[in-house]
């Protein structure tokens, strides 16, 4: 029961990063980076890595892995934030919504039968071409993202919310 709880919350948290990470990224497409809808995929984003290590596990899992990756791509986004790194915040910012995309598909397709019926094991075509098509989409986004940024502190370039 605790667990199930905690796994709904997880999952609140990674929709509410989800979500505001989509309306950070199209906003920093068009030139601004919104200040409250940024904190909130920040926080969220940090949540989720955060409440992914409180799972029981057993031994070192693809999930675990990732969870260093994107703590580690947090981290770099956190430094960028007060440096005059503006490309590479830009890059972190679509990369950390990538993993949490990334992880709602592989979820999804363990978890909603109509999926897992298409892919049981993950390593069918319907599953790896989703995960290729959102791929590509992403690193479109990454790179779009890291032209329409110049270098210059990010802090000049967050405006706040009406």
């Amino acid at each position: 029961m605790v667990l199930t709880i905690f796994t709904l919350i997880h999952v609140l948290i990674s929709f509410i990063a989800i979500i505001s990470g989509f309306v950070v990224v199209f906003a920093m497409l068009r030139g601004g980076l919104p200040a409250r809808w940024t904190k909130i995929f920040w926080t969220t984003t940090a949540l989720t890595i955060l409440t992914g290590f409180l799972f029981p596990f057993h031994g070192v899992t693809p999930a675990f892995v990732l969870g260093f990756i994107a703590l580690a791509v947090f981290a770099v986004a956190m430094f960028a934030s007060r440096s005059r790194w503006r490309r590479t915040y830009a890059v972190t910012i679509v990369l950390s919504l990538y993993f949490n995309i990334f992880v709602l598909i592989v979820q999804s397709f363990q978890k909603i039968p109509a999926l897992k019926d298409l892919a049981p094991t993950q390593t069918e075509a319907p599953f790896k071409l989703t995960q290729l098509v959102v791929l590509i989409l992403f690193t479109a986004l990454g790179v779009a993202a890291a032209i329409r940024s110049r270098d210059q502190a990010v802090q000049t370039q967050v405006k706040e919310d009406i």
